[in-house]
């Protein structure tokens, strides 16, 4: 078990405060939409009801797809695109997929590869943008889990305070609810989605640019304390 922790202890270290922060994120979010519920005279819930509700899940699901979409787009620009003295980019001479032997694939595969690497048809394909892949998939799932949420989270709002129509949608009289489809092309859908995607996009490159001139000892996140500005691709 020592052993096992020793070897997994950066994703252990992740897991532990991403649980403590979703559970304080839960905890949070239960009580202040039970004080709304409560301001606006509506029934409250307890805590499990809430972590089934459209409003936990598209407050999760909105940072989730941000972070999804930051690490999918981040991994394909990295492949063609260079910033001199960044940690964050490849040098510009390794620009591109690179060759069979400079990744390590087919005939060039050590012994102890992955299997798929070793391999000449479409498994090596699909394995060598694998990465991309899942971080795709995930991101896709999760826009698509936020907005359903989302959607469901606004049609109980409009229905609990009895709201007739809006700017951007039709009701029935009485049933104030408007389709998936209507709901992904309103404001409210791409202010909430927008405002996450700008701060990761800001973070990511702001990251590339502070490893050019700034040094964490020790981390491979950073380059040797002592390399110049100008060096690229570098790990401390």
């Amino acid at each position: 078990m020592r052993r096992f922790v020793r070897e997994n202890s950066l994703s252990l270290f992740f897991l532990g405060l991403f649980v403590l922060a979703l559970a304080g994120q839960s905890i949070a979010g239960y009580h202040l939409y039970n004080q709304e519920q409560m301001e606006h005279e509506g029934p409250t819930i307890d805590y499990a009801r809430y972590l089934l509700s459209s409003d936990f899940g598209a407050n999760v699901l909105e940072n989730w797809q941000s972070e999804w979409l930051q690490f999918w787009l981040f991994a394909l620009a990295t492949v063609w695109l260079y910033q001199k003295g960044s940690n964050e980019s490849k040098t510009e001479e390794n620009l591109g997929l690179e060759t069979d032997e400079e990744q390590r694939v087919g005939a060039h595969a050590p012994k102890d590869a992955p299997r798929w690497a070793r391999l000449r048809d479409w498994r090596l394909t699909v394995y060598s943008y694998s990465f991309t892949i899942v971080m795709g998939v995930i991101f896709l799932a999760t826009w698509l889990g936020q907005s359903l949420a989302s959607w469901s989270l606004l049609n109980d709002e409009l229905v609990q305070h009895g709201e007739p129509e809006i700017s951007w949608g039709t009701y029935q009289h009485g049933e104030p609810e408007i389709s998936w489809g209507t709901y992904v092309t309103s404001p409210d859908f791409w202010d909430r989605s927008l405002q996450n995607w700008q701060s990761e996009f800001l973070a990511v490159g702001t990251m590339a640019v502070f490893t050019i001139y700034l040094r964490q000892r020790g981390s491979p996140e950073s380059k040797p304390v002592g390399a110049p500005h100008t060096e690229t691709g570098s790990s401390g």
